[in-house]
């Protein structure tokens, strides 16, 4: 199926997952790069669990655009497992997404808004670029998946939002699936795995996580704050503004 400009969103998204939510991960891609071809992009953090989608992908389209935020505050290793991921999956199209220097000039000149307004931070750092970046696009991939918890617990396999479709193709995936796929393709595990952390983001609002506690324990731990942001739902003509999670 061609994507039709004239085709709602919401209906094309209802269609989509009622075809796809029962499909495997690589079913999905494969529909997801036919009906929006160059306009598809894959957000990737480069984290702990990223080699599966971004391998999968590969197989797909070696030259699927692959949106990587670079915050600025990212751990050194994550950096580093970015550039040897995507040569070792041989990607033509990772594009490094950086906040704005205005932004940065105006709201955190000291680069510690994270200390006061762990929202604002992810807005800047992670929200605003994004938009920005998906502005070309009609569809996107994520690497969400349902075992995560809280609010994905109800994750659709296809979505609607903001006026783009969006594809979460390992939704249905268990943590034994990934790990079985990536000792089938061998893939390499991020470096801060090895030390405790199943979640990998920024630095100052990263932990490794206890034994027995949830994969996304680390994450923002202490706060109440269980996503960046970028996954929110925001109003018409607030994506632009500076103030977290809105």
């Amino acid at each position: 199926m061609a994507y039709d400009q004239t085709d709602a969103m919401p209906s094309l998204a209802a269609r989509l997952d009622a075809e796809l939510r029962d499909a495997h991960p690589l079913t999905i891609l494969h529909k997801a790069h036919e009906t929006f071809g160059d306009k598809l992009a894959l957000v990737s953090s480069f984290g702990a669990e990223s080699a599966v989608l971004l391998h999968l992908a590969s197989r797909v389209s070696p030259n699927i655009a692959v949106l990587f935020l670079d915050t600025g505050m990212l751990f050194g290793q994550t950096l580093d497992y970015r550039k040897s991921l995507a040569a070792q999956l041989a990607l033509t199209d990772v594009r490094d997404l950086r906040p704005a220097f205005a932004d940065l000039a105006v709201n955190d000149p000291k680069s510690d808004l994270w200390r006061t307004d762990i929202d604002g931070c992810c807005h800047i750092r992670k929200v605003l670029p994004l938009d920005r970046a998906l502005n070309g696009f009609d569809g996107w991939i994520t690497g969400r998946k349902r075992f995560h918890g809280g609010d994905r617990l109800r994750l659709a396999v296809v979505e609607e939002a903001e006026g783009k479709i969006k594809f979460n193709p390992l939704a249905n995936w268990s943590k034994a699936e990934l790990d079985a796929y990536i000792a089938e393709y061998n893939l390499p595990a991020h470096p801060l795995v090895a030390q405790g952390f199943p979640s990998v983001g920024c630095w100052p609002c990263t932990k490794p996580a206890e034994a027995g506690e949830d994969v996304r324990a680390g994450r923002w731990a202490g706060q109440d704050k269980t996503e960046c942001g970028i996954h929110v739902a925001r109003a018409p003509g607030l994506a632009s503004n500076v103030g977290g999670d809105i």
